[in-house]
């Protein structure tokens, strides 16, 4: 087996290599940019995603039995499906290489749960209905798998709101602004979200990627954990393992006047508000996915939700994020 990660320096990414470094198979992190953890320097071929000549060789030269494509760009500043090219003529890109590489037993696309807004349920796996560009980006690039003439069995994958050790905004947020005694459920209605913690994530997107089964094949699954978490259980767990102050609960109509405000910064250039009408009607929206195809593959996710924040907050304190 061997393995080749497109962005392999990102959140998702760095604990696929690390996965796959631990366990001794030979692997290669496709990416422009330095890994986030130094110890995958050694594994790091520094490529340009949008040069076809530079990731084709790449891809020859390590002749992969496997590979996860997970480079992107994931922010949701850019206004345009322009903006987000390595989304789109990155996908084009990796299809033809792969298409380039004899024996790929399976090639694993990374789209995103944004090819739909949150509350939307689609219909189908191309039933679209994106929030952004970035969201848009992921759709044509689900399309072009779809359309394309392929050489190798291929599975999308999307990831839901992922978090764990690496992460960074917004999940990483929300463990800081509950370390700073500044978050506060909102209303007292319990509320079920679809996310999934890193490790098991990495189990279900390796498993996925090795089973001799061809059930998934072709086809467009969600990732995340089962059963959803519910956000006040999750955050309230968070905080005692930090040992920050307990949770305070305020109406949503105090919380709004707030999310204008954050509008308001973002529209004068601060990237990331803590709070904006659109992250408070995304923290108030139930958002909980079918993942019955995943759970017939991988029924018995490796790490509890205890095990994951645990695991979460010793990362964030020997990286010096938190005390």
């Amino acid at each position: 087996m061997r393995v080749a990660i497109s962005g392999g320096s990102g959140f998702i990414g760095t604990n696929l290599v690390e996965h796959y470094a631990a366990s001794g198979v030979p692997l290669v992190n496709l990416d422009p940019v330095q890994p986030r953890n130094p110890a995958h320097v050694a594994h790091w071929h520094k490529i340009d995603p949008l040069d076809a000549e530079d990731v084709s060789a790449s891809l020859a030269e390590f002749a992969p039995t496997h590979v996860f494509h997970l480079g992107a760009r994931t922010d949701l500043h850019g206004a345009t499906l322009d903006d987000y090219a390595y989304n789109t003529r990155g996908v084009e890109i990796i299809i033809d290489a792969c298409n380039g590489v004899d024996g790929l037993a399976r090639v694993v696309f990374a789209s995103s749960r944004l090819v739909c807004r949150i509350g939307y349920q689609p219909t189908s796996e191309a039933d679209y209905c994106p929030p952004n560009a970035y969201g848009a980006s992921k759709a044509r690039g689900e399309l072009l798998v779809r359309d394309a003439e392929v050489r190798f069995p291929w599975v999308i994958l999307r990831p839901t709101s992922i978090w764990g050790p690496w992460f960074d905004v917004p999940y990483r947020t929300f463990f800081l602004v509950i370390a700073a005694n500044r978050y506060v459920h909102v209303g007292r209605r319990p509320l079920r979200k679809s996310f999934g913690y890193i490790g098991n994530t990495v189990q279900q997107l390796a498993t996925v990627a090795e089973t001799s089964s061809s059930e998934m094949d072709g086809s467009t699954v969600y990732l995340a954990d089962s059963p959803p978490i519910e956000v006040r259980d999750m955050a309230n767990r968070i905080q005692r393992e930090l040992g920050s102050r307990p949770i305070l609960t305020l109406p949503r109509v105090m919380l709004e006047p707030a999310a204008l405000v954050g509008d308001l910064l973002q529209r004068f250039g601060w990237a990331e508000p803590p709070l904006t009408s659109f992250r408070l009607n995304n923290l108030l929206t139930e958002m909980v996915y079918d993942t019955a195809a995943l759970v017939r593959l991988v029924p018995r996710p490796r790490y509890s939700l205890d095990d994951g924040v645990r695991q979460t907050v010793t990362w964030m304190r020997e990286q010096g994020i938190v005390e």
